[in-house]
């Protein structure tokens, strides 16, 4: 018996020791905003199949985030201004007759993808832009907390609102319209949320990891939940567990934290594919 307590304290102490470092504290609370938006907002993201906008919007607006680093702007300001000018490309592309709205989304969206890292990667551009990429988690400041919480409550509160409308276009949009509701608007509203989330996680995830909280914990949750709400809730803690599983990652092999937090959040869905595999799946989501 007192042999194990030796043991225990050493659990112990490997499991506090992180959160004895304010940035660690300010990367958990960081987690934990991003992990309810992405979790609730993941959900319908997955069931109206939007995993490649989240994509397209993530890349599109590099550029603006770099821009807006460079010039001292606040990232948010940049990033908005980005989706804005991206959206607007895709609009005039898509109107082209040879061009073809998926092709005219593919071109803006590389396009200016490729332009925000020649930006960022640029042998003039200052130290730290580069970090625009993969994001800094660890390095978010009580402002940046108090923004990201701010417009967290933004789209908890929307989705809340909305909730009853997304789920009536989602399963019949044929009928939506005899029940008074307007699909496009619906859509329109998501896609809305969609790009604010995107800023919230691109701060502390980076252009290029910004999908993995967005699709991963929902596209788990899915596998595990045959109703909507168990789905968003368990996407949430899914979400955060694996932000949670990435600090501990990144505190003790010394690895970026975002990419760790990405890969738990894949080796979880990996992990709950091949067990619900196993026994056979799941039936489809319903209300």
């Amino acid at each position: 018996m007192t042999a194990a307590l030796p043991h225990a304290a050493t659990v112990w102490h490997a499991l506090g020791d992180p959160w004895e470092q304010g940035v660690i504290r300010r990367g958990l609370a960081e987690v934990v905003l991003l992990g309810v938006t992405g979790g609730t907002l993941g959900c319908w993201v997955i069931f109206y199949q939007l995993s490649y906008s989240a994509e397209s919007l993530a890349h599109a607006l590099f550029p603006g985030l770099v821009l807006a680093a460079l010039t001292g702007l606040p990232l948010l300001l940049g990033g908005a201004a980005g989706i804005v000018v991206a959206a607007g490309a895709v609009a005039v592309a898509g109107r082209t007759p040879v061009v073809g709205r998926d092709t005219a989304v593919a071109v803006v969206v590389t396009g200016l993808f490729g332009l925000g890292v020649l930006l960022a990667l640029s042998a003039t551009t200052p130290p730290g832009i580069a970090n625009l990429l993969f994001g800094d988690i660890l390095g978010s400041s009580d402002g940046d907390l108090a923004l990201a919480g701010a417009l967290s409550l933004c789209v908890l509160i929307v989705i809340w609102r909305l909730h009853g409308r997304l789920l009536a276009v989602g399963f019949d949009r044929a009928s939506a319209p005899s029940l008074g509701l307007a699909p496009l608007r619906v859509d329109l509203a998501l896609l809305a949320l969609l790009a604010l989330a995107v800023l919230i996680a691109v701060q502390g995830l980076g252009n290029l990891l910004v999908v993995a909280i967005l699709v991963g914990p929902a596209a788990t949750a899915r596998r595990l939940a045959r109703r909507i709400v168990p789905m968003m809730a368990i996407a949430t803690a899914l979400a955060i567990a694996s932000g949670i599983g990435g600090l501990y990652l990144s505190f003790y092999a010394h690895t970026a934290a975002g990419g760790s937090i990405a890969g738990v959040i894949v080796a979880l869905y990996l992990a709950v594919e091949a067990a619900t595999a196993a026994r056979g799946g799941i039936a489809a989501v319903s209300a």
